[in-house]
């Protein structure tokens, strides 16, 4: 798919902002669906942006930065997937072909950003023995430079010259490595998922994993049906507990 510059420029900027959004108020901008969803939006495929960002979003379940680590960023390979592979067809296929190798080499990205950034923050350290707050305060400005530049630049860069790329990749690969990636993609969010459920207490609320199950295998109920009525059950074991809550704390003001 041919870009346009403006897009190029739009989307550029997004994933720029959308890093510092994940390091302070995190409104949802650096999300992987919300960022797959307005790449559609502005390559006019939203449907496209949707598919990818919840596929990659499955990928990155049971994922975080624990301890400062750096991860896969599969918000940039949401973008770049959407964006590139629109039109194409079997695109979901370059989720995994495209997707996954993007979001590993981001790593590196992430990797760069933290050396560059701790140079201004050992200029702050200096300026913080000095009593300087106000150089404390620009240097941490300026820390947040190296920060968006590592996501935005690749981005930017990668929409240039991506789309010749992609389409040579599409051309170039056989057809049974394509469907041994297809297979990949599908195996990947079932890890996912398994990932998740290790750091969930399952063995404590087996009976809810029990029910989706049945709803899921045996009653064929889409997903949003499974997740409303987990969300259902969210809001009633919420209820309860914090009517719990009110009444031990109206017993232990009554007992005083």
């Amino acid at each position: 798919m041919e870009l346009q510059f403006w897009q190029v420029l739009l989307l550029t900027v997004w994933s720029g902002v959308a890093m510092l959004d994940a390091l302070s108020f995190n409104i949802g901008m650096n999300g992987i669906i919300q960022t797959g969803i307005f790449t559609g939006l502005v390559v006019g495929d939203v449907n496209l942006g949707l598919v990818v960002g919840g596929t990659l979003q499955s990928y990155a379940l049971g994922i975080g930065t624990y301890g400062g680590a750096s991860i896969p960023n599969w918000t940039t390979a949401a973008m770049l997937v959407t964006a590139l592979a629109g039109g194409m067809e079997n695109a979901d296929t370059y989720i995994t072909l495209v997707g996954v190798p993007i979001a590993a080499l981001t790593i590196q990205f992430d990797v760069m950003a933290r050396f560059a950034n701790t140079a201004f923050q050992h200029r702050a350290d200096a300026y913080a023995l000095k009593g300087d707050f106000k150089k404390i305060e620009l240097m941490n400005w300026l820390g947040t430079i190296p920060w968006s530049m590592s996501r935005a630049l690749p981005v930017f860069f990668a929409l240039l010259i991506g789309p010749e790329l992609v389409e040579g990749l599409s051309k170039a690969i056989p057809a049974q490595l394509v469907d041994g990636f297809r297979i990949a993609g599908r195996i990947l969010p079932a890890v996912g998922f398994t990932i998740l459920l290790r750091y969930l207490p399952t063995t404590r609320n087996v009976q809810y994993l029990l029910i989706g199950f049945v709803l899921a295998a045996y009653l064929s109920i889409p997903i949003l049906g499974i997740s409303l009525v987990g969300l259902a059950a969210a809001v009633m074991i919420f209820k309860k507990r914090t009517e719990e809550v009110a009444v031990v704390s109206g017993g232990d003001e009554y007992d005083e």
